[in-house]
């Protein structure tokens, strides 16, 4: 483990109830004795990309994590798997997709994972939310295509259950 570091995950569900799935997520992740939730951006619903299938409603976390790259990695993996995640197809529907954005001002580039996340520029998606908890990180001031603001509210801060 690592000194404290600022961490920004990005949260997508598209099946289900999408709302209960980020909120899961955000609950999940700050069980986790190693992680705390800072903050949630809004919720956005936004047009998916790749195949046919539903909206996404997206968010930004802010955290604070002593876990190393891969292990928080592994704890937003562990939170898909709890989700009933498939992997099914590239871009495909998913229930729950959490990325890691950026961790502190780490750079990694491995098979396993890539901080910051390689695709942030391009997607409106995660910019919008990242906007929010994070404007110092986002160039793009303007309007993305697709991306809908919500009245959706998550809750951050409630440490409930066992850690681990």
């Amino acid at each position: 483990m690592t000194g404290r570091r600022v961490a920004y995950l990005a949260l997508g569900s598209n099946l289900g109830d999408r709302t209960a799935h980020l909120q899961r997520a955000i609950n999940g992740l700050g069980r986790h004795s190693d992680v705390d939730v800072v903050a949630s951006s809004k919720v956005y619903e936004t047009d998916p990309i790749g195949p046919d299938q539903p909206d996404f409603l997206n968010a930004v976390l802010e955290v604070q994590t002593s876990l190393d790259a891969l292990s928080l990695l592994r704890a937003c993996q562990e939170q898909e798997d709890l989700a009933g995640r498939v992997r099914a197809e590239r871009w495909g529907p998913r229930t729950l997709d959490v990325d890691v954005l950026y961790l502190g001002d780490e750079r990694i580039d491995t098979p396993e994972l890539v901080i910051p996340h390689p695709r942030i520029e391009e997607r409106g998606f995660v910019l919008a939310p990242l906007r929010d908890v994070a404007p110092h990180l986002v160039q793009n001031r303007g309007n993305w295509p697709g991306v809908r603001p919500t009245d959706i509210s998550l809750v951050v801060g409630a440490k409930v259950g066992p850690t681990r």
